[in-house]
């Protein structure tokens, strides 16, 4: 029910997305799975941020977090702490953000082998921690903050054809906006734009779109302009 749900959200189904996260959350309450239940929670806080209401899904990333103390391996408390650290990005609060980001890296840091890890969660590492810490500052508007945080996550690809460097591109591109370095923007923009027009997800196409909004100041410039074209109807056409 919690993949499915997160398939909604990644299709912009928000209202088909919260009935299967709701399904899960009963499942685990049912089964008196306390980390389930904690990593459910997280999962449906990640949403409420992507849906526009960062400060309740910081109070409900804390929730799950606090529910699953004591009871959810590092790795899934590690997993509430970043979603709640995402949602201060969004709110603009620096101070929360990056306490929240430092206390995730702990927690992966107590990670030991051969103890209770699950196995739904394996992506969630230090290399992911950084990824989603770029997209934090991102939000903070701190590109400093964000190309540090880059330069510590998983090298992207050479062919640059994944969907998560879709996504790692837009989010670099607004970084270098926000860093009023329009030549690296740009190239980064249209790195991203050739891998994003093949993949539907109204969820990672609004990477690039902010990005396309991070470009206003410069919209009179003609290779400005024809980007922002081609990311409205190439991102339209694969919707």
């Amino acid at each position: 029910s919690r993949v499915v749900g997160w398939s909604a959200v990644d299709t912009g189904h928000h209202d088909i997305a919260q009935r299967h996260f709701v399904q899960a959350l009963r499942l685990s309450r049912a089964a008196g799975d306390v980390e389930s239940g904690c990593y459910v929670m997280a999962t449906m806080a990640l949403q409420t941020t992507l849906g526009g209401h960062p400060e309740q899904a910081a109070d409900m990333a804390e929730g799950a977090y606090e529910r699953g103390l004591g009871h959810a391996a590092p790795r899934v408390l590690a997993f509430a702490k970043l979603t709640e650290a995402r949602a201060h990005g969004r709110a603009g609060n620096a101070k929360a953000a990056k306490a929240a980001l430092g206390r995730t890296e702990e927690l992966l840091d107590c990670i030991r082998p051969g103890s209770h890890d699950p196995e739904q969660l394996v992506y969630m590492t230090h290399a992911r921690l950084a990824a989603d810490a770029t997209e934090v500052h991102r939000d903070l508007n701190d590109p400093k903050g964000a190309f540090t945080w880059n330069e510590l996550a998983e090298p992207m690809p050479a062919d640059h054809f994944t969907r998560a460097t879709g996504i790692r591109m837009a989010v670099l591109a607004t970084s270098h906006l926000q860093n009023r370095d329009l030549e690296r923007g740009l190239t980064a923009a249209n790195t991203s734009l050739r891998i994003l027009s093949n993949v539907r997800s109204s969820r990672a196409h609004s990477y690039l779109h902010e990005a396309a909004r991070a470009l206003t100041p410069w919209k009179r410039q003609p290779e400005v302009a024809d980007l922002i074209h081609r990311t409205r109807t190439e991102l339209s056409a694969a919707a």
